[in-house]
């Protein structure tokens, strides 16, 4: 096999740009062979803009075309699983945008059909490549800092006015996305907050439904989080902030990391807390810190460098930057959080999959989708 064929079910606007990375050779180890959209505007434009490429106005004709050995994934958010298992029982690999799933009852069924098939499952967890996250997993995970002690994860800059709602009848609707902020934004974030700093052992949340725009889901959410070893930590974001923060803190037992404004640093102790609170003799005294700005590699591939891992994993057995089956880790903390403010409780991970099932249905039920679509100016990334 030369070069992986890949096929992209979905072409609105995060397809786009995933077609056009490909057909500009930004991977050169996969070729766009078919697209695949139920919207007839979407597939003019790729008669206009993928000259070449096979188009099909369902999934499954491109599925069942033998035109592909590889299919990305850009659907609304109840799409991934189905779609994701539709290749599987064909033998084609995959590769899921995020989130995995809306519900972890879906994704499990999704991931236990990944592992019978036996074919590359990727998700495109592209922020995973960032330089920042990958060298504070290296520092969290290295030991060298001692055990976590508190998270903190202020992710309020993702805001988004009416217009942006007002774009899309499935927008902001449990029946469209199946959540709001946490499964249209965040997926990343949840996915970056577990893959360092690891799965979290209970959540309790404070969540607003359309507390900033018109909506029926959650625009501004705090969740409190406790982890196995007893350390704690707090997760806030909004759409409704302008302007907004991202600063991601992590408390350890040898020091502090801070992710913020595209820099990475460390204030790292003399001595481990828990040792100089054991042994210091001095009423007021604290450990000695020196403040260090973190080198990195400087490198973040994003959208390409998960391609490129994909095709790699597919022709020559190399990893993945992240396998499909780990989608469901934040995908379970969203969905906790969800359940925590449903239910006005603290929730257990990992979480009662029916009865989120069921939670969700309750409100699926009655959601509305908007009757009138605004116009928009310039391009509405599917996030």
């Amino acid at each position: 096999m030369e070069k992986v064929k890949i096929g992209i079910i979905g072409v609105g606007n995060i397809g786009k740009m995933h077609a056009k990375n490909i057909i500009e050779n930004k991977i050169p180890d996969m070729e766009l062979a078919a697209v695949a959209d139920t919207n007839p505007p979407c597939l003019e434009w790729a008669a206009k803009e993928l000259p070449g490429v096979e188009r099909f106005d369902t999934a499954a004709a491109m599925l069942d075309s033998g035109l592909i050995n590889a299919v990305l994934i850009a659907t609304p958010h109840y799409g991934h699983p189905e779609n994701a298992m539709e290749g599987f029982k064909r033998g084609i690999h995959v590769m899921c945008e995020k989130p995995a799933g809306v519900y972890t009852k879906h994704v499990r069924e999704m991931n236990a059909a990944a592992e019978k098939s036996g074919v590359v499952f990727g998700m495109m967890f592209n922020q995973r490549t960032d330089h920042i996250y990958r060298k504070m997993r290296e520092l969290v995970s290295g030991g060298t800092l001692g055990a976590i002690k508190r998270v903190n994860w202020i992710i309020t800059d993702w805001y988004r006015p009416q217009m942006y709602y007002d774009s899309g009848a499935w927008r902001a609707t449990w029946s469209g996305e199946g959540g709001g902020v946490l499964l249209n934004q965040c997926p990343h974030n949840l996915d970056l907050w577990q893959w360092i700093c690891g799965m979290p052992v209970s959540v309790e949340t404070h969540m607003h439904l359309g507390k900033w725009h018109d909506i029926e889901v959650e625009d501004d959410v705090t969740a409190y989080v406790e982890y196995p070893n007893g350390a704690t930590g707090v997760f806030i974001t909004t759409t409704g902030d302008a302007p907004g923060t991202n600063r991601f803190e992590i408390t350890l037992e040898k020091g502090k990391l801070v992710a913020e404004n595209g820099k990475l640093t460390l204030w790292e102790l003399d001595v481990p807390e828990p040792e100089f609170s054991r042994t210091n003799t001095e009423v007021f005294a604290s450990p000695g810190v020196t403040e260090i700005a973190v080198e990195t590699d400087g490198q973040s591939e994003q959208h390409v460098g998960v391609l490129k891992a994909f095709a790699a994993a597919i022709l020559r057995g190399e990893p993945l930057i992240a396998s499909g089956t780990e989608g469901i880790n934040g995908l379970m903390i969203s969905n906790a959080m969800h359940l925590s403010a449903w239910l006005g409780k603290k929730i257990t991970l990992p979480i009662d999959d029916d009865l989120y099932y069921d939670e969700l249905m309750k409100r699926v039920k009655t959601s509305r989708r908007r009757t009138e679509v605004r116009e928009t100016e310039g391009k509405i990334w599917n996030r």
